[in-house]
């Protein structure tokens, strides 16, 4: 299993992904970010935190050359840990629903994605800027995406943070004026988030103590349920223990190789591999094998539907109701994917043909009216499958771009455009 989370796998990763022709490999500037974009020059990027050699980067002077600059964020660090303990209380006191039990480290967690990692993100592109040796950067800002999984996206907490992220954007733009070179500015979320109770809290029962009971009484189960979000960011700053996060990687990878079934979540999709076999299961066998787990799943009320692959009819979405045909488009009963959105079979088929596409996937049902999906992890506001608004990115880029105006669906379209244009720009 390798998740984004993991210190040791996330380099993995990378280097499997990687062909050298990254969005920063041409001078660029990696801020905050998950991969590195093939550049050296880098600042809380996870694919390079351990390498302690590239900790160190005169971009910093820009955060530190203030002598009052750290205790604003201080200051600013404490004000956001004490505006979430409000939140907490209050919450309880009012009985907002849904919500979870965000806990004691949740706070500081908060706090070092919405207000450290901001701060640190606007003040390093901010100095990026004014020396004007840096041809692209390219910066994540997690604050909003971390409130919102915990808080909601209806919460006062989000829309606070999403002010705080546009004065960032503010301070940006009005330094370009005061830069040596012209900047331009492209925003992109390649997400949303949908709203809604968990699966544990409308279900009364863990989806995987739900998919336990659905299997053979002598098979071992290991699941992820929980949300990575809190050891993401506690990896991501200067203050990780690192060497406690590598043996509990090790641990996990010793649990998962005596595992039966592998049990994970993103958000309200599911994923569930049956490691007895090395090949994915195909519609029939799952049926032949396990007779009452594909039923069983379906007929669950919190469940959308199931995307498994058929020997006889190849991939089917599989609802309480219907069946959708992938290959075909042939619709028995009704279509399960309805209300999931205008290119859901695309996406469908592109999981599907990947290689280690779990033996089930499963989609939390949609609720249109109420707009609400329920995640399979503990979180109110969620992303990692379909329906609502977490299907919704988008970029807003210079109208002087050259941009077709097709969809752009997939990373991989939002890439290949960054591409174009910064060799558009250089010429």
């Amino acid at each position: 299993m390798i998740q984004c989370s993991g210190i040791t796998k996330v380099p993995e990763l990378e280097e499997r992904i990687s062909n050298g022709d990254g969005l920063l490999v041409d001078n660029g500037a990696s801020r905050s970010n998950l991969f590195s974009g093939d550049t050296d020059n880098l600042i809380f990027t996870f694919s390079k935190i351990m390498d302690f050699g590239k900790l160190y980067n005169k971009a910093w002077y820009s955060v530190f050359s203030n002598p009052s600059n750290f205790a604003r964020i201080v200051a600013l660090f404490l004000a956001d840990m004490a505006r979430e303990i409000y939140s907490q209380i209050t919450h309880s006191l009012r009985d907002v629903w849904p919500r979870i039990n965000r806990g004691i480290v949740y706070i500081p967690t908060r706090a070092a994605t919405n207000v450290f990692m901001r701060e640190i993100n606007t003040s390093t592109l901010i100095g990026d800027m004014m020396i004007g040796d840096v041809d692209v950067a390219y910066s994540t800002y997690l604050g909003y995406d971390e409130i919102a999984h915990h808080s909601g996206v209806r919460d006062s907490d989000a829309w606070i943070a999403l002010r705080q992220m546009d004065r960032q954007i503010k301070h940006l733009i009005d330094a370009n004026n005061y830069s040596p070179r012209d900047y331009q500015f492209v925003i992109q979320s390649d997400h949303g988030q949908t709203n809604g109770a968990t699966f544990t809290q409308r279900y009364g029962e863990t989806f995987e103590d739900f998919v336990k009971s659905l299997l053979l009484e002598d098979m071992t189960v290991f699941a992820k349920m929980d949300s990575n979000d809190d050891h993401f960011v506690a990896d991501y700053t200067p203050f990780a223990r690192k060497e406690r996060k590598i043996k509990k990687e090790e641990k996990e990878a010793q649990e998962l190789s005596d595992s039966d079934v592998i049990v994970l979540a993103s958000g309200n999709l599911a994923m569930i591999y049956l490691t007895q076999w090395s090949q994915r299961l195909t519609y029939e066998e799952l049926n032949s094998y396990f007779p009452e787990l594909i039923p069983g799943i379906i007929n669950n009320e919190y469940v959308g539907f199931i995307l498994v692959n058929s020997a006889e009819h190849g991939d089917l979405a599989i609802g309480r109701n219907g069946t959708y045909y992938l290959d075909s488009g042939r619709i028995d009963g009704e279509n399960p994917l309805l209300g999931f959105g205008d290119n859901i079979v695309r996406h469908l088929k592109r999981t599907s043909s990947f290689e280690h596409t779990p033996d089930i996937l499963v989609n939390s049902f949609y609720d249109e009216n109420a707009d609400e999906v329920c995640a399979f992890e503990e979180l109110v506001g969620s992303h990692g499958g379909a329906g609502g608004d977490q299907s919704k990115p988008f970029i807003l880029y210079p109208s002087s771009w050259n941009v077709s105006d097709d969809d752009i669906i997939g990373a991989e379209s939002i890439y290949k455009l960054l591409k174009e244009n910064l060799e558009e720009l250089k010429s």
